[in-house]
């Protein structure tokens, strides 16, 4: 009887989807024949099964750091990821950064934004490419290490317009619904299966392959609550992490379309060379190898068409099926958690965005010889088209297996970035994807290669976050609760349970920055003790977290996260103190 009860409140939810999937259809439709109407939406059923089989040899690296090189493995990178918000310090005029390259000139003023090209190990791909005329190629030190496309991939036409992709999510719902009822009629004639029916494995298959095959701000999403594994029950955050991982990419004539859309129909005749099948593909674009008539290699990323103008819908529909479904967990904040989602993907697909990221971290960073920045090539740039230099290393999981010293060296590296970031520039790249920080193992050089998700911060707020940190590594009770009020993180309205549980949770967090000692994050467990915190605090929380806090959790718990995976062992007592008091000079004692 709970079983069946259980199917029909499944049923009931499929309904609920299918009447918001036939209500968004009629109304982006009211200006259609019927008939197209029809068409786009049986058109996007067809897939393209016509997969590329690029065919690798590995080919010797020419330098000497074979020691190092020798445990790194040939594999290919998972695709980048994104995120972004706006507000920085004026950039120079678009125009004199972006020339007008086709018919439409470049916005007035340009925000900040995205993901760039891993790149990994020597290796060669049969991809079709294109020669223009012969030009004198000036000699390479290194040739670029491009690395394989992931394995998982497939070629599919990316849904393009809102009808289609509604269509999607509709067909999506009805199969969630009618897959949960089977496992509970299967459950109750033959026995055994835990857990709920709507998580079943046909089912989180249904989910992965079809936010891979719509992309965009669904695919998107998918990623970003794939990063909270705090927040989420294991068997919804291992079906995240899957669409973490996946991302198909689309066909070259879809392609090819984009390209002339943003760089003119000539565009082709730009490049020396241009591999149509990609090397990375993502959830907004994908990015694939070019060589410039002056001789340098270049990464080119192509935006998928048609995700800018359906982020409300994709985020809405997406909302929908997961709610119904039950895939979150109650006091998250949903409707808070989609509306920063929305705002950071709308600057996430505008790649003018990413493009000024870049260029700023490539001035940031300039005084830290141990990072590397890609140079953005503007006359190749648009808002749906980012070039920049191709720069060779390997994603953050491919170090696992490096020496300890080589292991605590990035993680340093790395932990440095993340605060210099808060609290420094009090501007970040908040996405934690180990795909998007290379390391380059004949240079010793970390390489940056995403900036969709950069965004400011304000500074009283930092000033704030920092005072927390400060205080809870100290053991100050009462002033972490002060700073943490003040930054709002707490309200007077919080019970006394809540207050406790929050004060725990900072607590955990700092201790790495509370240790005199360089501290081994291989030997500890401070994400599974917050995460025995959190139901307390979803059941207590009065108001929603600052806004902020979504991308700088993210990007901090990716940096704790990168480097217990290291067992990296750092002194991050010092390097904290160093940083936010350069930032944040103590105020002198009174006379």
């Amino acid at each position: 009887t709970q079983s069946m009860a259980q199917a029909a409140r499944i049923s009931r939810g499929a309904k609920l989807v299918a009447d918001e999937i036939l209500v968004s259809t009629v109304r982006d439709a009211q200006s259609s024949p019927a008939l197209r109407l029809l068409g786009q939406a049986l058109g996007a059923l067809k897939s393209c099964p016509n997969v590329l089989q690029a065919k690798l040899s590995n080919e010797a690296d020419p330098g000497g750091w074979k020691e190092e090189a020798a445990v790194v493995q040939t594999t290919q990178l998972a695709a980048p990821t994104e995120t972004a918000n706006a507000g920085f310090s004026p950039l120079p005029p678009v125009s004199s950064v972006f020339p007008a390259t086709h018919e439409t000139a470049p916005p007035a003023s340009i925000p900040v934004q995205a993901p760039l090209p891993p790149s990994a190990t020597l290796s060669t791909s049969a991809n079709t490419t294109h020669a223009a005329q012969a030009t004198s190629t000036p000699a390479r030190l290194r040739p670029a290490v491009v690395p394989a496309l992931h394995a998982a991939a497939r070629e599919r036409h990316v849904p393009a317009s809102r009808v289609s992709r509604v269509f999607q999510f509709g067909s999506l719902g009805l199969s969630l619904g009618l897959g949960a009822i089977g496992e509970l009629s299967r459950r109750v004639i033959g026995g055994g299966g835990e857990g709920p029916a709507v998580l079943s494995d046909a089912n989180m298959q249904r989910l992965v392959t079809t936010l891979c095959r719509v992309r965009g701000a669904a695919l998107k999403l998918g990623q970003m609550i794939s990063m909270q594994e705090e927040l989420l029950p294991p068997p919804v955050f291992a079906l995240f992490e899957r669409v973490r991982q996946s991302a198909d990419y689309m066909p070259a004539d879809q392609q090819r379309a984009a390209m002339a859309a943003e760089l003119g129909p000539d565009w082709r005749d730009r490049f020396a060379e241009f591999d149509d099948l990609p090397f990375a593909a993502a959830s907004i674009g994908q990015v694939h190898r070019g060589v410039l008539p002056d001789g340098r290699t270049v990464a080119v990323k192509v935006q998928y068409p048609g995700v800018a103008d359906s982020i409300e819908s994709d985020i809405a529909n997406l909302q929908t099926l997961l709610s119904v479904a039950g895939f979150l967990p109650r006091g998250l904040y949903v409707d808070q958690l989609m509306a920063v989602a929305r705002d950071e993907l709308k600057l996430e697909c505008d790649y003018l965005h990413e493009a000024a990221s870049m260029m700023r971290f490539r001035s940031l960073l300039s005084d830290d010889s141990s990072f590397v920045v890609p140079e953005v090539i503007p006359e190749l740039t648009s808002r749906r088209v980012l070039t920049a230099t191709f720069e060779n290393g390997v994603s953050m999981d491919k170090t696992f297996n490096l020496s300890q010293t080589t292991r605590d060296k990035i993680a340093e590296r790395m932990l440095r970035l993340c605060l210099r970031e808060t609290f420094d520039f009090q501007f970040m790249q908040t996405d934690p994807n180990w795909a998007n920080f290379l390391y380059d193992v004949p240079s010793d050089k970390l390489v940056l290669v995403d900036f969709g998700a950069s965004r400011a911060y304000d500074k009283d707020f930092i000033h704030d976050y920092g005072q927390i940190i400060r205080r809870a590594a100290a053991g100050d009770r009462e002033g972490c609760i002060h700073f943490s009020r003040r930054a709002g993180f707490l309200s007077d309205q919080d019970s006394a349970v809540m207050v406790d549980a929050h004060v725990q949770a900072v607590f955990l967090l700092a201790r790495p920055f509370a240790s005199e000692k360089a501290f081994d994050f291989g030997k500890q467990d401070v994400t599974g003790e917050v995460r025995r915190l959190i139901p307390t605090m979803l059941a207590h929380r009065r108001t929603a977290p600052p806004k902020e806090t979504y991308s700088l959790h993210r990007k901090l718990s990716g940096a704790f996260l990168l480097c217990t995976k290291l067992r990296a062992r750092i002194a991050c007592r010092d390097m904290f103190h160093s940083i936010y008091d350069k930032a944040f000079p103590p105020a002198a004692p009174a006379q």
